[in-house]
């Protein structure tokens, strides 16, 4: 027997058939990854839902409003005020929880694994040192995996569906208990297990869910936490805890509360009010603050000193005080700066397009397969860092000389980072004595401490050290966004950023001769173009990374670099999360409209074949018109058409009308007891004559509920909107 695929026949050995070819549905186009040509977009899926963020002023919100007075009134601000100050506690400590034992785990893995390094590179054995860095990376990176097929939505920065979610589009289970647990240990896992991913970007989903779920004071995880607390039960109460919680996030991971505030603002929610703008700054202080003291407390033991702001610090930029000629920049800097900015915006655009090809291979070619490959993807990638990591530290590196400073302390860390862990990340792997290994001191160090020795190492590193460390980071990093593990992308666009502006300023200082170059500020300006570049971010972007130094003399360069790079990636492609929203198909509308659009009529985009439904329709229709659409929504009109005011009733979402669970059959008597109870909220003459006709019980059959609904064909009422939580 011979087969076709993707033609008009197919023949067998006794005759030949013909027909057309099979279409997909576009949900699963996007599931697979698919599109009629190469260049179109994914188109969007059926399993997102819209948020009713607007008041529906109807009978019981105006019987609600009636029953409340001033003291009432204060009551219900002041136990929001409580609740959006218990949100940012909660961030902070989900914070030094991840902070605390990343750092227990990759010290105990980056010590043993450089003692035996120490020992064997004398007695050569130096390939049991490599499987023992294999043997940490590997289990941590395979527990982070398994986290990520417990909650898939855990996987990634969750950032764009977070954007979305503030946006009015429900992303179906973004913010669980369950996926803030998975979201939780699994970073931890990934980052300590050595892939090119941060903690940075996960800590605002974390926010998120603490902000969506800790006001509810219950659980669909775990259905026992469920207490009695009336308040704060609409899509717009929980949108607004949901924005103070991302921008917690923000504040704990980079201890900048006004620039999480501003992020929540220009990346993530589109409905926006003066009352929260100071209820999101109080939760940002109060996450940063929270995280402050115990960071500050567990590390100097001296509690309620406030020395260590956020989960990244950049410490303090100063010149020696030996070097007159030294100045953090110049008005002359600046136009390197613009250069720089130019560069970070085509690589930052260069990066986005093959994570998008790559993300587009995933979705075709790993998704669709069992889970276990998803798994599988995740340890190679672990595999293939890991080794080039360990190879790049050995045989790469050049050793350079030690400075002064860094053999005796190192003034420009002063509060944020002591001598010590200036001089405990320095390798000397196979260098002699007043050596370093520049190669091993980047890759061989925790993500954190390879910023900070770019950023203020007086040390020089080598250009070609850096040149390669560049290309090998950002490929890695590339390939690792994106896989099943929960990562973030700041940090490793920082670090690949701050190795790109430390080689600007070595040609600059080297082959140019320009002296008074500082390379500090080099290294962050350029990872504030390559980070600009990826995530297309100015205002929020500007000032997080000026709180993060405490110097707000950089605040016009970075601003001008931000500003050059994001213009210069916008003209080839969007930003990372909004690459990801678009495969991920999310309908979700742009800030501004492209000039096409202005020139388009209602009639344009409207559909002439509108599916609808009446007052009274049966229950088989409703299925069926679900099983022929591609949306949830219909308008449900009178059969008086004549009569236009009453032509568009509303929109009723007909799949909450129709809710049934195999594994529970439920009386026909007791459906409509459930239905009569879930409608004396929204009180209304047509709804309430569903209720009126009375059904005897019947004993329930063990079948589907749905076929007993189809067999009996009832008619079914449909009414103005109602929310999924009244039924």
């Amino acid at each position: 027997m011979a087969g076709c695929r993707g033609s008009l026949c197919c023949c067998c050995r006794w005759c030949c058939c013909c027909g057309e070819r099979e279409t997909r549905t576009p949900e699963e186009l996007t599931i697979l990854g698919e599109t009629q040509e190469e260049e179109d977009e994914i188109l969007p899926r059926k399993d997102y839902e819209s948020l009713d963020y607007d008041r529906c002023i109807n009978d019981p919100y105006l019987e609600v409003l009636e029953t409340m007075d001033n003291k009432k009134g204060r009551r219900y601000e002041a136990v929001k005020w409580m609740m959006v100050f218990a949100i940012g506690v909660c961030t902070g400590l989900v914070g030094l929880f991840v902070d605390f034992f990343v750092h227990l785990f990759s010290q105990l893995k980056f010590g043993v694994v450089q003692t035996s390094v120490e020992e064997c590179s004398q007695k050569g054995c130096l390939a049991l040192s490599l499987l023992e860095l294999l043997g940490f990376n590997l289990t941590f990176v395979f527990l982070a995996s398994l986290l990520v097929l417990i909650e898939p939505v855990a996987a990634g920065s969750g950032i764009p569906e977070i954007k979305c979610y503030l946006n009015g589009v429900k992303v179906p289970g973004i913010v669980r208990l369950r996926t803030l647990l998975c979201k939780v240990f699994g970073v931890l896992f990934s980052v300590a297990g050595g892939l090119f991913v941060g903690k940075e970007g996960p800590m605002i989903h974390s926010g998120a869910v603490v902000g969506a779920g800790l006001p509810q004071f219950q659980s669909i995880s775990l259905r026992k936490i469920q207490f009695n607390f009336p308040y704060f039960r609409s899509d717009r109460d929980k949108r607004d805890f949901v924005s103070a919680g991302a921008a917690a996030g923000v504040a704990a991971a980079f201890g900048a509360p006004i620039g999480g505030t501003l992020f929540s603002l220009e990346e993530g929610s589109s409905f926006w009010n003066q009352g929260l703008t100071w209820k999101v700054l109080f939760c940002s202080m109060s996450a940063t603050f929270t995280l402050n003291f115990f960071r500050s407390g567990i590390q100097f033991g001296s509690w309620g000193s406030f020395q260590l702001p956020g989960l990244l610090n950049f410490g303090e930029f100063k010149c020696s005080d030996s070097d007159k000629k030294c100045h953090l920049w110049t008005a002359m800097d600046l136009g390197f700066f613009v250069v720089m900015g130019v560069i970070g915006g085509l690589l930052g655009a260069t990066f986005n397009c093959l994570n998008k090809r790559l993300a587009k291979y995933r979705m075709r070619n790993v998704h669709p397969k069992p889970k276990l490959v998803r798994v599988l993807e995740s340890l190679l990638v672990s595999l293939v860092t890991t080794v080039v990591v360990f190879m790049a530290s050995m045989v790469l590196g050049e050793c350079r000389q030690m400075s002064s400073s860094s053999q005796i302390g190192n003034d420009s860390f002063q509060l944020q980072v002591t001598s010590e862990d200036v001089n405990s990340s320095i390798k000397t792997f196979f260098c002699p004595n007043e050596t370093y290994n520049d190669m091993a001191t980047l890759f061989f160090n925790p993500q954190e401490s390879a910023i900070l020795q770019l950023f203020h190492q007086d040390g020089t590193f080598s250009p070609v050290t850096l040149a390669l460390f560049f290309a090998l980071y950002f490929l890695l990093a590339c390939w690792t966004y994106g896989t099943s593990v929960p990562s973030g992308l700041f940090v490793p666009s920082l670090l690949c950023g701050a190795a790109f502006g430390r080689l600007v300023a070595n040609v600059l200082k080297s082959y140019i001769g320009l002296g008074h170059i500082y390379s500090g500020t080099f290294a962050l300006i350029g990872a504030a173009a390559f980070l600009g570049g990826v995530v297309r971010m100015t205002i929020s972007l500007t000032v997080i990374l000026i709180e993060s130094t405490n110097e707000i003399t950089y605040g016009l360069p970075i601003m001008i670099t931000l500003m050059v790079a994001k213009w210069t990636g916008d003209f080839f492609n969007k930003g990372i999360y909004d690459i990801h929203v678009g495969l991920r198909g999310v309908p979700l509308l742009e800030w501004e409209t492209e000039v096409e659009m202005d020139k388009l009529r209602a009639s344009d985009i409207m559909e002439p074949n509108l599916t609808y439904v009446y007052p009274h329709t049966r229950i088989q229709s409703l299925v069926s018109i679900l099983r022929t659409t591609v949306h949830h929504a219909f308008p449900v009109v009178t059969e008086n058409r004549g009569n236009e005011k009453e032509f568009m009733k509303g929109n009723q979402l007909i799949s909450n009308n129709i809710k049934f669970k195999k594994s529970s059959i439920v009386t026909r008597a007791g459906e409509q007891r459930r239905r009569s109870q879930s409608m004396k909220s929204y009180p209304s003459s047509e709804l309430r004559n569903v209720c009126d006709e009375h059904v005897p019980e019947e004993p329930a059959e063990k079948e589907d509920l749905l076929q007993q609904m189809l067999e009996r064909s009832p008619r079914a009422k449909t009414g103005p909107w109602r929310s999924a939580s009244a039924l």
